[in-house]
């Protein structure tokens, strides 16, 4: 199949990868075209617009930072849709907003083509591993056609609903995400006080009902001090900023989500808004 792939970061690098291994025709696109070069090296064919992009392919995906990146990339003068998409389908990997989901959508239906917003969780690790888990908004039809790409790419691919229902997924996940990672975090600033071995406890922790993915994956790295971005600072206050804002539109009073927008805000005025979501721990351990 000719993919096309706007969007080669962190988690896109791996995704790209995954493609190619599966002996899939892909054209790659990046703001930073350097961030191609590895890819380019593995055989994915490089193309200066996201328009070029989507012409040479078959289906579409795209995985950018921010709304207004998916808005460029999408309805700039060199967009995707600034080119015949008749036929083609799209797919947002990025977590955006649900109503740009869904105007992307309507867009692709009036040009003859098919979208999906699905946004994934799993981090770097999960792009790297293929485990991704990937929440979809949109029609039946275009996400079976889209599933044996998933499937390259995920272990855990659900259709939720209508377009924009894949994005409000994601946002239902970034919300637990916050807690999980205020709550790692305080753990392990309390056991440190104490005298615990931190090793030992996470060990122990994660073995039973305080056993979450964040524990898992994070701690170890916290105890390393490995604040490399499995997933930036910055993406994460946009993601809760999102989560608030549609929890705002349906009257949802959020405390807790809200609480944990704040530390992230202070850790990316403190100057690690490039870091990784566990750098959260640097509020309490400076060194």
């Amino acid at each position: 199949m000719k993919i096309g792939f706007i969007g080669t970061g962190v988690m896109g690098q791996s995704i790209v990868k995954h493609f190619l291994a599966a002996g899939h025709e892909v054209a790659v696109y990046n703001r930073t075209k350097s961030k191609t070069d590895e890819l380019v090296a593995k055989g994915a064919v490089w193309q200066d617009t996201p328009a070029k992009a989507t012409e040479s392919s078959e289906v579409v995906f795209s995985m950018v930072g921010y709304p207004s990146d998916v808005e460029e990339i999408y309805y700039g003068d060199n967009g995707v849709f600034s080119v015949t998409v008749r036929d083609k389908v799209l797919v947002d990997l990025t977590t955006s907003s649900p109503s740009l989901a869904e105007k992307i959508y309507q867009t692709a239906k009036e040009a003859g083509a098919e979208s999906l917003d699905a946004p994934v969780s799993g981090g770097d690790l999960g792009a790297q591993n293929a485990t991704l888990t990937i929440m979809v908004g949109g029609d039946q039809a275009t996400f079976d056609k889209v599933v044996p790409l998933f499937d390259i790419m995920g272990k855990s691919y659900s259709l939720h609903g209508s377009a924009g229902l894949g994005q409000h997924t994601k946002m239902a996940n970034q919300i637990m995400i916050a807690g999980t990672m205020t709550g790692m975090t305080e753990m392990l600033v309390y056991a440190d006080k104490v005298g615990l071995d931190l090793n030992s406890v996470i060990e122990t922790l994660g073995g039973g009902a305080a056993s979450n993915w964040s524990l898992a994956n994070y701690g170890p790295r916290i105890l390393k001090q490995d604040y490399s971005p499995g997933f930036f600072v910055k993406h994460f206050i946009k993601d809760l900023k999102i989560a608030l804002d549609e929890a705002k539109k349906m009257n949802l009073d959020l405390p807790a989500t809200e609480l944990a927008t704040e530390l992230y805000e202070k850790l990316a005025a403190d100057g690690f808004e490039n870091l990784g979501t566990q750098s959260l721990i640097k509020l309490w351990w400076k060194d």
